[in-house]
């Protein structure tokens, strides 16, 4: 069979990785500041860790529940708000409400998936503060559970959605994989490691409130960079 000529001028892998784990560097240190801050505060502030104990104590009640309704939030009530009345000048459209209830199911799925993993690990390896624990956690995370679940859950997804709901031949092959899963791989461990390690040192229940704040700030950031970059284009 012919090669395909879009393959052999594909950008490698590992440099569109790199350059997209460039373009998250400024979002990235921001949210990763905010987390070392709160870790600090959580520890050596009794009136934040009164308050982050309050939210865990909510996050119990509630259950998933609680991870559902913080996903929605971050994940697709933020960046569309953030669109209509910043980028969009206050007028609604209805790409908005469609994006919304996308948004709202996909995130929905991924918060009560990561909560239920947020709870294996605390069972697998232990809910406490120390190499011990934190590490293995970190690994299973961001190097089994990442790149064989929500990575390439979310890149299927949302490039479904993108054209129009259409499945592509080549979804489940080692080449999509490498060409469009791999690259996103490398843009979120520039990101997330960091903030891993820090959420995996908070205990167990508190651990998906501090998740979505970290998504919440995230997903604000990163969509007002996106906006920008298409205004100027």
């Amino acid at each position: 069979m012919a090669e395909d000529p879009a393959e052999r001028t594909r950008e490698a892998p590992w440099r569109a990785g790199m350059r997209a784990a460039r373009a998250n560097v400024v979002p990235g240190l921001v949210v990763q500041s905010v987390m070392v801050v709160l870790l600090l505060a959580y520890y050596f502030h009794p009136a934040t860790r009164e308050v982050l104990e309050r939210l865990a104590a909510v996050k119990v009640r509630w259950g998933y529940a609680y991870s559902a309704v913080a996903a929605v939030v971050a994940g697709a009530a933020v960046p569309e708000l953030l669109r209509i009345f910043v980028f969009q000048k206050g007028r609604f459209m209805r790409r908005n409400l469609s994006n919304f209830v996308f948004g709202s199911v996909f995130w929905v799925l991924i918060g009560i998936l990561v909560d239920f993993f947020y709870r294996c690990q605390a069972v697998w390896f232990g809910d406490e503060a120390k190499a011990s624990v934190v590490i293995p956690q970190v690994l299973v995370d961001q190097f089994l559970f990442t790149p064989l679940i929500t990575a390439p859950l979310t890149t299927w997804i949302y490039e479904w959605k993108n054209r129009g709901y259409r499945m592509r031949s080549d979804f489940f092959t080692i080449a999509y994989y490498r060409n469009h899963i791999l690259p996103t791989l490398m843009a979120i461990w520039g990101v997330w490691i960091p903030i891993v390690s820090i959420l995996y040192t908070l205990p167990e229940t508190l651990q998906i409130p501090v998740y979505s704040l970290a998504l919440t700030m995230w997903v604000m950031i990163y969509t007002w960079m996106s906006e920008e970059r298409v205004g100027r284009g």
